[in-house]
């Protein structure tokens, strides 16, 4: 086994806090479309609204990942991790108290900036920690976590509501979020002295540019603007204010349809990660 490789017992607890950290992340981002009809009765909000309230977020989880990717080759995912999940504490705890929409909104992109390291921050570690037939399981059952947090974000969300309240709802992710950081801290291993090649001195390192330049990610990248982010759009926002008021469900029944649809997200997820298993470390690794 090589040295950074962690043993079974200990990848097995890193894998579960970072997937408790992912957990969290996908119900902060999911929980709004569970909410908006009681957001938009209490502050009068109209579509416009909502859609700004998740673009807040995804403008602030998305400034941070250019930079992200340098801190946690340079710092490692522990640390990185722990310093953007202050943010979600803060979000968390202001969008419990926001008393108007700019209130909301200032919070919703604090949240967001506070979650972005959850997925690439745990895939960075499994890179280094974990062997490499391994990572493809553990990348996909992570993507798993990620649909159980956002079918937590459905009828869990709409039982509790009239239980503690929306505010009360976010005031618990806030204590949550700083229990996940306790566990990070204290269970994740340290990323260690990072190995430098033997580049010369006046050699410039490799940017961005080089990565706008590859013909993989021009492949990929309307792929992913155009299909996932369509579908995290509607999952995470339109799909129940679409079934509240164009076909008529109660919000219940609009939470139970959302709930089915991550069930099914989560099933799918699940299943991937054991043929990914069984495949040759070389392939695993291979993206062209």
């Amino acid at each position: 086994m090589s040295p950074d490789k962690l043993p079974p017992r200990t990848a097995m607890v890193v894998f579960l806090v970072f997937a408790f950290a992912y957990f969290l992340s996908t119900l902060i981002r999911a929980i709004t479309a569970t909410l908006a009809p009681v957001l938009t009765q209490e502050f009068s909000l109209n579509a416009r609204d909502l859609g700004l309230l998740a673009g807040a977020y995804f403008l602030g989880f998305s400034m941070t990942q250019l930079p992200m990717g340098h801190w946690l080759d340079r710092f490692g995912p522990k640390r990185v991790i722990v310093c953007f999940l202050m943010f979600a504490v803060l979000g968390c705890a202001a969008f419990s108290m926001a008393t108007s929409f700019t209130g909301l909104l200032a919070a919703r992109f604090v949240c967001g900036v506070g979650v972005s390291a959850c997925l690439m921050a745990p895939l960075t570690g499994y890179r280094r920690w974990f062997a490499a037939g391994t990572q493809m399981r553990a990348n996909s059952w992570m993507l798993m976590t990620g649909s159980l947090g956002m079918v937590a974000s459905t009828l869990p969300v709409q039982w509790l509501i009239p239980v503690v309240g929306w505010r009360g709802l976010f005031a618990c992710l806030a204590l949550l979020v700083l229990s996940c950081i306790a566990l990070i801290a204290r269970l994740v291993p340290k990323w260690g002295e990072v190995v430098m090649t033997d580049a010369p001195e006046h050699e410039s390192k490799p940017g961005y540019a080089e990565v706008w330049r590859h013909p993989y990610f021009r492949k990929m990248a309307p792929i992913g603007f155009f299909l996932l982010g369509g579908q995290i759009a509607m999952q995470t926002l339109w799909v129940v204010p679409w079934m509240v008021k164009v076909t008529g469900c109660s919000s219940q029944q609009a939470a139970s349809g959302l709930f089915g649809l991550n069930v099914a997200m989560l099933c799918t997820f699940g299943l991937w990660g054991f043929p990914a298993h069984g495949l040759p470390a070389e392939d695993c690794m291979r993206i062209d």
